[in-house]
């Protein structure tokens, strides 16, 4: 188990974490050669705590004996049967079995994906739910660093949340946001916050989650009278979630998690979103490289993935993996090249 101090604490309309609370998992080949991987469960969002993951993890990783690494989406089928209301165990264990894999043959994780977009890609950058005065103050030490689109944490108050969309966008003038009130509204306060954002001078690439994840009804009305993107998040936690918000075009857009889905279901998602041209972006919880870099690997290699919210270790008062994988310059992700994820947890972790 790995316990990471956030810099503040991490609040939304669901909840507030002050740590993570996450465990790294070590897979050993009878080469010697070890892969690792991140749990990193979110209570409020998918009802995961480090203790359940723990116990949980503990009873499968036996199944795993013997198996073969180049087997992988069987492994994950089996996960799923076993674990199916545990989707960061299986993201977990399925990321360890993978960067195993592919530091035994000596690829990039990404290399397993195909390499269709191997670049440098720009993430935003969170800003939790705060007083609009500290909303704008954290956004300009952030927007010193380079940063140019930003996620706002809303769900509260829509009128207050009002206020501060409006003192943000008069605060910056050549910024992009992303607004996720992660199921925190109503279906009127969510039209309301909706026409506040056709006003804003930002360009608003995604208005996440209005509404509470079972509403597809009320996330197809906000869709179909409004010109702001609406993105899904907690409504696809599986392929079946997926294809209904595809079906009934309950979104414009569809945010990918591995740990919220776990890896290969993800793998899956992003195949039948880009089969019915639906736009995707990729986020993650409260992780550290170590799970990030392996949503990074996806976007580097299945392509197409052009809304990246990959932040969180920006987040952490401590990086608790050794140099290696993929880095931060300001806003913008640096691809490895090294075999896995490139990553091993300090010998502390």
């Amino acid at each position: 188990m790995v316990n990471i101090p956030m810099t503040k604490p991490f609040t939304i309309s669901k909840g507030n974490m002050t740590m993570a609370k996450n465990i790294f998992i070590a897979i050993t080949l009878t080469t010697g050669t070890q892969g690792y991987g991140e749990i990193a469960p979110f209570p409020a969002l998918t009802h995961e705590t480090q203790e359940d993951c723990h116990t949980k993890a503990h009873s499968v990783l036996g199944e795993l004996i013997g198996l073969d690494v180049r087997e992988y989406r069987a492994i994950s089928a089996q996960l799923g049967s076993s674990l199916p209301h545990h989707p960061a165990v299986r993201c977990g264990i399925e990321t360890a079995v993978v960067d195993a894999l592919c530091r035994e043959i000596g690829i990039p994780l990404w290399a397993l994906w195909g390499g269709a977009a191997v670049k440098e890609y720009e993430t935003d950058i969170t800003i939790p739910i705060r007083a609009t005065v500290e909303t704008v103050t954290t956004a300009c030490g952030w927007y010193q660093q380079g940063f140019r689109t930003f996620k706002l944490k809303v769900g509260g108050k829509a009128v207050d949340d009002i206020a501060t969309l409006s003192a943000f966008d008069h605060a910056f003038d050549d910024i992009s946001l992303i607004v996720d009130a992660n199921q925190g509204y109503t279906v009127q306060e969510a039209q309301l916050v909706a026409k506040t954002l056709e006003g804003l001078r930002a360009t608003v690439i995604a208005f996440e989650q209005p509404l509470d994840r079972n509403d597809v009804t009320g996330m197809t009305a906000i869709t179909k009278h409004t010109s702001i993107p609406i993105a899904a998040d907690e409504s696809v936690f599986t392929i079946e979630d997926a294809r209904q918000i595809i079906q009934e075009r309950a979104a414009n857009l569809i945010n990918l998690k591995i740990t919220k889905s776990g890896l290969l279901p993800t793998v899956e998602i992003a195949s039948l979103c880009r089969a019915s041209n639906m736009p995707l972006m990729i986020g993650g919880m409260i992780e550290t490289r170590l799970a990030m870099g392996c949503s990074f690997s996806l976007v580097l290699g299945l392509g197409g993935i052009k809304i990246l919210d990959l932040d969180t270790p920006l987040l952490m008062a401590e990086d608790p993996l050794e140099a290696g994988g993929y880095t931060y310059s300001g806003p913008r992700l640096v691809p490895w090249h090294s075999a896995g994820l490139g990553l091993v947890p300090r010998e502390e972790s």
